[in-house]
């Protein structure tokens, strides 16, 4: 019930979102430009206002949604197999990869794709370097993993602010800066066709293991009795939540608390069965990011997402955090 109802929250919002921008469009016309897309429609509008609700406003809001459910889903995934309500969709240093692989490219003056290709190549390879030290010590023990994604995260920003330092200041360290802080500005039809099937297919494979990863977070030891193969289901969260997590920071840059917050606020709605949790957290994290992307392009000053998300995320985190204390003890 709670997860239909939050499913028309998300359908409305998003509607609504077409409206926000700084060329004002009717209600009708937008339904109208939307419905000209699959039917035949009298053009009425102005020409100018069909190529801003296709090729802008469509992409960026429709990116908000799959963006924000994308990393809610991945923390709401670490969070239930590391038993730790402290990781996020980056705990094993993705972001922070993604992040030094888009400032080194921006660096040596790459156009838009080059810079997301980097990212998403950069930020696969940091997490391949955790699991490749937490692989080191025999065998896949969490603690070890998520420590070894701290250091490689360490690593990584460390290694962004030596980009930094050698950067222009006066046009590629503004850009880097911004890029770091997320945003949608960018965002288009193109990075769609990219982030769509890599989200979609990831979740496809979280929902097909969705029993067993319910029955893992009962316990390695647990699970190993009752038949599930621990590593495969462990690699297919690792894999399914990195590729979500590197596609959506190199589309959009780095938004934090995304992932950390939401799935605490999908656990209080949904209960802790992961079957519920992964559907209520997406949904719950794309009307999150789209609220603030809504803010963001409706305001007047273009903040950050990342700053926005930060603002309203760390007080709402101290609080779940303080209420549902007792879970995780």
């Amino acid at each position: 019930m709670k997860i239909g109802l939050l499913t028309v929250v998300l359908f409305v919002a998003y509607l609504l979102s077409f409206l926000i921008g700084s060329v004002d469009i009717s209600v009708q016309t937008v339904v109208d430009i939307l419905r000209a897309q699959i039917m035949p429609v009298e053009r009425y509008w102005a020409a100018v206002l069909e190529p801003i609700m296709i090729n802008v406003r469509f992409p960026q809001i429709t990116l908000s949604v799959l963006i924000g459910g994308a990393l809610s889903v991945s923390g709401a995934s670490y969070q239930t197999v590391f038993k730790n309500p402290m990781v996020s969709s980056d705990i094993l240093g993705v972001s922070a990869g993604a992040g030094f692989g888009a400032a080194l490219a921006m660096l040596n003056g790459c156009n838009w794709w080059e810079i997301q290709i980097s990212a998403f190549v950069c930020g696969i390879a940091a997490v391949a370097v955790a699991c490749a030290i937490g692989a080191a010590f025999g065998k896949q023990n969490l603690t070890i993993l998520v420590l070894a994604g701290v250091v490689v995260s360490s690593f990584f920003q460390a290694l962004i602010s030596i980009v930094k330092t050698v950067a222009d200041t006066d046009s590629v360290l503004p850009s880097i800066t911004f890029w770091l802080m997320g945003s949608l500005n960018k965002g288009d039809n193109a990075d769609l066709l990219v982030v769509l099937p890599s989200v979609s297919l990831s979740l496809v494979l979280l929902f097909l293991f969705r029993h067993k990863i319910d029955v893992l977070a009962a316990g390695e030891d647990e699970a190993a009795a009752m038949g599930v193969n621990v590593r495969l289901v462990k690699s297919v969260v690792i894999v399914a939540s990195t590729l979500m997590t590197a596609c959506a920071v190199s589309v959009a840059g780095i938004i934090g608390w995304i992932g950390m917050v939401v799935p605490h606020v999908a656990r209080a709605m949904t209960g802790a069965s992961y079957s519920k949790l992964i559907v209520g957290s997406f949904v719950i994290g794309g009307i999150f990011l789209l609220v603030i992307d809504d803010i963001v392009r409706a305001s007047l000053a273009d903040l950050p997402l990342g700053v926005l998300t930060a603002l309203i995320g760390t007080p709402v985190f101290v609080f779940l955090l303080i209420r549902t204390r007792r879970e995780w003890l």
